[in-house]
């Protein structure tokens, strides 16, 4: 898989009309169509039109569903579009006629040329807790969001197994499991907190950001 993440390669110029324009933002040169998080539209140069992209009626049902899927909005028009979520990291993938399996929290943007669906994580239990992904397919860049700067791991190289709200995406083609440690002290208290993970296996990468989650701010 010849996907490539790009996020230390500021202002450059990319195919498709993507660029980062920061760590953090995100640079869309239209007239090409984007699909995008909606709400992540920080700024814009030009004339530009906004609408909401359903991806039609099983999609929507498999959101209500499963809760999984990032609300997408379609961008036509001419200009610059800026994009952002939260001051989150932002990183590139192109993919050449191959998969994307993404966090749909951590979906921020990706070409109109792409298929995308709502999918089972195939081999992953419910108690994973990341029974459902969005995938996206095709050939064009998709754009992902982590908190915190993420590591990107091989997972041919040997075994991997990751925290299921730390695994930001990776390649369709991997196996996908649950790794279970319970261990007997857990029952009673002693555990050490990582007691399911999910593993990885096969030719490909995993993207893992530096964070279970952003934190949750407690009402004072």
């Amino acid at each position: 898989m010849r996907s490539s993440i790009f996020g230390n390669l500021a202002g450059q110029p990319l195919p498709g009309g993507f660029a980062l324009e920061n760590s953090k933002m995100l640079r869309v040169q239209l007239p090409h169509e984007v699909l995008a998080k909606q709400g992540s539209m920080v700024a814009f140069q030009g004339q530009m039109d906004f609408d909401y992209e359903g991806g039609g009626l099983g999609r929507l049902l498999k959101k209500a569903v499963t809760g999984e899927g990032a609300s997408l909005m379609r961008v036509r028009g001419q200009g610059q579009l800026y994009l952002a979520d939260n001051a989150d990291d932002i990183h590139l993938f192109y993919l050449e006629n191959e998969g994307l399996t993404v966090n749909g929290r951590n979906l921020l943007a990706f070409g109109p040329e792409l298929r995308w669906d709502i999918q089972r994580v195939q081999g992953a239990g419910v108690a994973a807790g990341g029974l459902f992904n969005t995938t996206v397919t095709g050939t064009g860049w998709v754009a992902v969001t982590t908190h915190g700067t993420p590591v990107l791991l091989d997972v041919a190289r040997m075994p991997t197994f990751v925290d299921g709200q730390a695994a930001v995406c990776w390649s369709t083609g991997l196996q996908v499991g649950v790794n279970r440690t319970m261990k007997v002290g857990a029952l009673i208290g002693r555990g050490s907190g990582e007691a399911m993970q999910l593993a990885f296996r096969g030719q490909g990468f995993v993207l893992v950001q530096a964070s279970e989650g952003a934190p949750v701010i407690q009402a004072s």
